[in-house]
């Protein structure tokens, strides 16, 4: 049970104890709470247990997101601002998390950082935000060009910062980072893929898979898609919508396709572009909607929602689901002090938490998955990455792809 609500208050309840609780409410499935009269009628009779049933809402995926809502301006935000690099010698680490389990990791590195703290001479300080706050205070920090100034540990999904080259570019270059996997996960490596930076600069501590999420009543007589080059199709045209609230999944997204079929790629994802949504809206756009898409692109976290929705069918795409990295550098100079660090963000523990709590399968060679041999993954690879200014890539994409939204 979390430390704000129960499943069987009622919705009065709530929200008597925490009116912010509202906005999240209307936003996940209660959009008729905005009425006050009807929140005032039903709100004291019926629990959220009840209610997420007759709904056919994850009840811990609901309530995994709401303690997370609630969660963001509370004391434990507070305590990581709290610690302060303050001393030479000290280690900061900054970068962002996945939202559906930013909580419960955070709350093993606070244990962890708090014992470390306690038995060394030298003081651990971090911030690690929600991936989907960005990584603006980073990046300020990385355009000064002082080395010093940026953290020692930056922990970041997608390919944005770490492989720009007009931004983190000179450092990797400079070889002020090194961080490398001696041991990685069956699922990601093997002979269809590996993960292991064989320059040693990068780690990846798990992904975000994205795959599709097909709504047969809009998908019509047309065959469910099977691969990434059935969603570029012609009969594809408006009809797909794709995941451009998640920046770092749609980037990884745009240069997977661009590798793969280049700048007709980008032009063939704009004519099956249907909409922007986010993907919980993605997974609630049921039925034969003028408006709903027939093919959404999701991260696979996102289909434990479906609670046996039959309109509604996931599909793992034949030739891989789309792996957007969560990615980890650190500085060279300061290994002696931050490899126990590495030890435990990339221990069994963490890599547990990541691939069992919120479907993000983890590189550490101990955790199970659960996935089968036929759940591979599409990943653009360290040739392209070490070949190419990625950074420069993703932004090309981005342009190629808004313009020929204009063209439309």
């Amino acid at each position: 049970m979390n430390k704000f609500f129960s499943l069987t208050d009622t919705f009065s309840q709530l929200v008597e104890k925490y009116p912010e609780a509202m906005d999240f409410l209307v936003a996940n499935g209660f959009e008729q709470f905005k009425n006050k009269q009807m929140f005032d009628t039903m709100g004291k009779t019926i629990r959220i247990d009840m209610a997420l049933k007759s709904k056919k809402i994850n009840p811990e995926l609901f309530e995994e997101r709401l303690v997370a809502f609630l969660e963001k301006d509370s004391a434990m935000d507070i305590s990581l601002a709290e610690s302060k690099k303050d001393a030479t010698g000290d280690i900061l680490i900054e970068g962002v998390l996945p939202c559906p389990i930013r909580i419960p990791l955070l709350e093993g590195i606070k244990e962890w950082v708090d014992d470390q703290n306690a038995k060394n001479d030298y003081k651990i300080a971090y911030e690690l935000q929600s991936a989907n706050l960005g990584l603006d205070w980073v990046v300020d920090k990385v355009k000064t060009g002082d080395a010093d100034k940026v953290s020692d540990v930056l922990l970041s999904a997608g390919f944005e910062l770490f492989f720009d080259k007009d931004l983190m570019g000179h450092f990797m270059d400079e070889g002020i980072f090194e961080t490398y996997l001696d041991e990685m996960n069956k699922d990601f490596c093997n002979d269809r893929i590996d993960l292991r930076d064989p320059k040693k600069r990068y780690a990846i501590m798990g992904v975000v898979p994205a795959v599709f999420l097909v709504n047969k009543g809009v998908l019509g007589d047309r065959k469910v898609p099977e691969t990434w080059a059935d969603i570029l199709s012609e009969e594809f045209e408006d009809s797909v919508a794709l995941p451009m609230n998640d920046l770092d999944l749609f980037n990884a997204l745009v240069i997977n396709i661009y590798k793969e079929f280049g700048s007709e790629g980008i032009k063939n994802l704009v004519r099956s572009y249907k909409k922007n949504l986010h993907p919980a809206q993605m997974v609630k756009a049921k039925g034969k909607s003028k408006d709903a898409p027939a093919v959404s692109i999701i991260p696979y976290f996102f289909t434990q929602m479906l609670m046996g929705a039959s309109d509604l069918q996931a599909v793992w795409p034949k030739d891989g689901a789309l792996l957007s990295p969560i990615f980890m550098i650190t500085k060279k100079a300061k290994q002696d002090k931050i490899k126990p660090f590495i030890d435990f963000f990339m221990s069994e523990k963490i890599g547990t938490l990541f691939s069992a709590s919120g479907k993000f399968p983890s590189t550490n060679p101990n955790v199970d998955n659960h996935l089968d041999e036929n759940q591979t993954f599409k990943w653009i690879g360290w040739d392209f990455i070490h070949n190419n200014d990625v950074g420069g890539l993703v932004r090309q994409c981005e342009k190629e792809f808004n313009d020929a939204i204009m063209e439309l």
